[in-house]
């Protein structure tokens, strides 16, 4: 099969009849053999409905439903292990991007050699202040620490080869970081296209003020997973001896130098009674946590299944 589609979705029942109609032309045009795969995410519409619907109607439309809201990425990584299609492309189902983009991503990926395409919104509807200035900021953000030249990781109309989604894990709010995770699993290809924006018609957007928290966190917890996710010893470890030195040798110092005002026949105060003292202990005691947290971490991970899974490209045996 040439091609799946994947769109995950929550209550949009007046958006599915034209999205379906506006894919299945695309790719009937293209000659591409392809699939559809609806992702309801514990929609509370008739949204369900409307995709068996289209499913009797047509056997290459698919769906799966939650049986409650687990969020988007639950959605995508659910979508991805049910494809079957060489290239997959992803989209929202609010119609506001456009199936005509499809032939560009499918070309990208077959003929131009990428592992991944992003979409770039270079031209948004979306509200300035609470969206557009906001995004940009996060973008900036995760190209700097990430290394990828994207201007939108968010889009939701991306394209992957399929031994991409097979071999990635997204969960969480991971799904605005997918290129950051395929590049840690060795996907180096990544690509992006300036794609069409539209404006919603249909219903309200789905994200709330909770993604300005979640999206600098999760951006955090996939680069600290992906360099130090099967080694955390070398930063917990590394971080705990540090501070444990600093205030080792604090308290050395204090030591030290009463002593030495002792030895001139000198008063000397109380270790106890200089701030130092308190300061050097607190740090003694936070670098050993940190080194047993990097301990106990290590442990966890090296009875992880995973640990010792690696991504092979290629075999000549």
């Amino acid at each position: 099969m040439n091609l799946s589609v994947v769109i995950p979705l929550l209550n949009e029942e007046e958006s599915l009849d034209e999205l379906s109609s506006w894919i299945v032309r695309v790719v009937t045009e293209c000659r591409l053999s392809y699939e559809i795969l609806f992702i309801d995410d514990g929609s509370t519409d008739s949204s369900w409905a409307v995709i068996t619907r289209l499913h009797t109607a047509n056997p290459n439309i698919k769906g799966i439903k939650f049986r409650r809201n687990y969020g988007k990425s639950a959605a995508l990584q659910t979508g991805f292990a049910a494809t079957r299609g060489d290239v997959v492309i992803t989209m929202d189902a609010d119609l506001q991007d456009s199936p005509d983009e499809i032939p560009g991503l499918y070309h990208m990926i077959v003929n131009e050699g990428y592992h991944l395409v992003s979409g770039w919104k270079k031209k948004r509807y979306d509200p300035k202040l609470t969206k557009n200035i906001p995004s940009k900021f996060f973008n900036w953000i995760a190209r700097r620490s990430s290394g990828i030249g994207l201007h939108d990781f968010n889009c939701g109309l991306k394209a992957y080869r399929s031994s991409v989604v097979k071999s990635i894990e997204v969960y969480g709010d991971m799904h605005r970081y997918i290129p950051i995770i395929a590049k840690w699993a060795g996907f180096n290809r990544i690509g992006e296209k300036v794609v069409q924006h539209q404006e919603r018609k249909h219903g309200v957007t789905k994200f709330g003020i909770e993604r300005f928290i979640r999206g600098p966190l999760d951006l955090l917890s996939v680069n600290f997973i992906a360099k130090f996710g099967k080694r955390p010893m070398h930063v917990f470890g590394l971080a705990g001896t540090v501070v444990f030195l600093l205030g080792f040798f604090a308290a050395l110092w204090l030591g030290i130098s009463k002593l030495l005002i002792v030895a001139h026949g000198g008063a000397a105060p109380r270790v106890t009674e200089s701030p130092y003292f308190f300061l050097a202990l607190t740090a003694m005691i936070i670098g050993t946590q940190l080194f047993v947290a990097g301990f106990l971490s290590e442990l966890v991970s090296r009875n992880s299944p995973d640990r010792n899974k690696y991504l092979i490209d290629e075999k000549l045996m």
